[in-house]
């Protein structure tokens, strides 16, 4: 595996880069890579998986695949990886490679603290080219950031995930927000198409867009 202290991780091939990453995620209904954490390690999210009416009481990435060892064991080791000192340098080399416009960050699981947002936001800096998406149930950690003066690029979108399904959705000036329904739609929120185009994004890329407020989603 290439050193850690070799910074010039372009010289690295993909393999050391994956192993030092952990490697991307490839969920089959978007249109890129993202990068999944298992869902066990949630902060906010394992403490609203038992309360009932929450949307972590009823987590898709607590079911199926997600839990089949092989997909654990990766989530784990990206889970470990984020600490290492060349993680965003790594990731962002890996995600140039993949030549997609697109990036979804945790399809499963979510931040780990204030300095794991920031090290994404290192990541996006180093990858103009890609509109990232992140969505996070971690309110307080981007309050935090943009508290303290963190700025946020103009290629992240940062989607603030309501708790409860049927629930309204999170505010922070100027970060987007997204709901989960089962009877109540936000008005005004763009409903999600995936459900009638076989669970897939297609052509619609409104989750990775700035200019769409409230995202909301069908409970699955």
């Amino acid at each position: 595996m290439a050193s850690v202290t070799n910074t010039e991780v372009s010289t690295w091939t993909k393999s050391e880069l994956v192993r030092y990453v952990g490697s991307l995620s490839n969920p089959s209904k978007m249109p890129c890579y993202g990068y999944s954490l298992p869902a066990q390690e949630c902060i906010t999210g394992s403490k609203l998986r038992p309360v009932e009416g929450t949307v972590c009481n009823e987590c898709y990435a607590l079911k199926n695949r997600f839990l089949f060892p092989k997909v654990q064991s990766a989530m784990y080791r990206r889970l470990a990886s984020i600490v290492q000192p060349l993680w965003a340098k790594a990731m962002a080399e890996l995600i140039n490679r993949t030549g997609n416009g697109f990036f979804r960050w945790h399809d499963s699981g979510d931040l780990q603290s204030t300095d794991h947002l920031r090290q994404i936001v290192k990541i996006c800096n180093l990858t103009p080219d890609v509109q990232h998406w992140l969505p996070t149930r971690e309110i307080r950690m981007v309050e935090r950031y943009v508290a303290r003066g963190g700025e946020i690029p103009d290629n992240l979108t940062i989607r603030l995930s309501a708790h409860l399904v049927d629930g309204k959705a999170p505010e922070i000036r100027g970060i987007t927000a997204s709901t989960v329904s089962r009877d109540e739609r936000p008005v005004g929120a763009h409903v999600c198409p995936a459900p009638k185009q076989d669970n897939h994004c297609g052509s619609c890329r409104a989750c990775w867009s700035r200019d769409v407020p409230i995202v909301d989603y069908r409970l699955h």
